[in-house]
């Protein structure tokens, strides 16, 4: 009863239209396989048959990507299995992947914790249908779902497509800078949203190539396009942005292929 949710990074993410509050992508989303959390069912020590979740979060449990997993999934299925599970068992989540920093810890926890459900408790659901529960929660957990090294992501990101290449060894350095993934769209549909048609031409160019050629041929603010927002939002940013390396998705995160 144990699980492994990996980090991700964003190769490249160019905001190519505006869905009302939403913002349509094109993306490709690669695992890193050094970086993960590790989530365990564990039997409880004590009588309280509420939801029990244990780990180092910087939220309270009900707004964890993990108990909004659990509720949409109890209110899917009505499982009394399921219920009756976690009212037994707790979930421990030993957290690695930082928070606030691009890398999609927490849809990649929820993703995890809903394939390791399906399987304990045996709910027999479709993968398709456990990514229809994931995009709920946030626009990430459905790569997670899916559980491609390497894929092109599109819509508001519930278009999934596997990338067939070599998983590249990535090296990874979060600073001290606690990005608002909403805070920056908002920045970039402010001052950078007239790019859009420009930005679509790229992501076409983009989606065919492999992750290693597109890091060796594009600069970083060419690659993201929530870059320039989040270095407009924390210019501290700059100060940590080094040769090589590139910015995963809303930040602070900037990562390289390992020499």
């Amino acid at each position: 009863m144990i699980i492994k949710s990996y980090a991700k990074v964003n190769i490249f993410l160019k905001i190519t239209g505006l869905r009302g509050n939403y913002h349509e992508l094109s993306s490709r989303f690669m695992q890193v396989k050094n970086l993960y959390d590790t989530i365990r069912f564990i039997p409880k020590e004590n009588s309280d048959k509420n939801f029990t979740l244990y780990g180092t979060f910087g939220c309270k449990t009900e707004k964890n990507s993990i108990y909004k997993a659990w509720q949409l999934l109890k209110d899917h299925t009505k499982s009394k299995n399921l219920e009756s599970f976690f009212q037994d068992h707790a979930v421990d989540v030993e957290k690695h992947i930082p928070e606030f920093a691009g890398l999609g810890g927490g849809s990649s926890n929820a993703a995890a914790f809903l394939r390791l459900c399906n399987d304990v408790c045996k709910l027999n659901l479709k993968t398709e249908e456990l990514a229809q529960i994931g995009s709920k929660i946030g626009a990430d957990v459905p790569f997670f779902i899916y559980d491609f090294e390497s894929a092109n992501v599109s819509g508001i990101g519930e278009i999934v497509e596997p990338f067939e290449e070599e998983l590249l060894d990535l090296e990874t350095f979060t600073p001290p800078v606690k990005g608002d993934t909403t805070e920056v769209y908002t920045t970039f549909r402010k001052y950078f949203s007239k790019k859009l048609t420009q930005n679509t031409k790229l992501a076409d160019t983009l989606r065919k190539q492999e992750s290693a050629d597109i890091l060796t041929a594009f600069a970083p603010k060419e690659l993201n396009d929530l870059f320039p927002p989040a270095l407009m939002l924390y210019p501290k940013l700059q100060t940590y942005q080094k040769e090589g390396w590139f910015f995963s998705g809303s930040g602070s995160t900037f990562f390289k292929i390992k020499v």
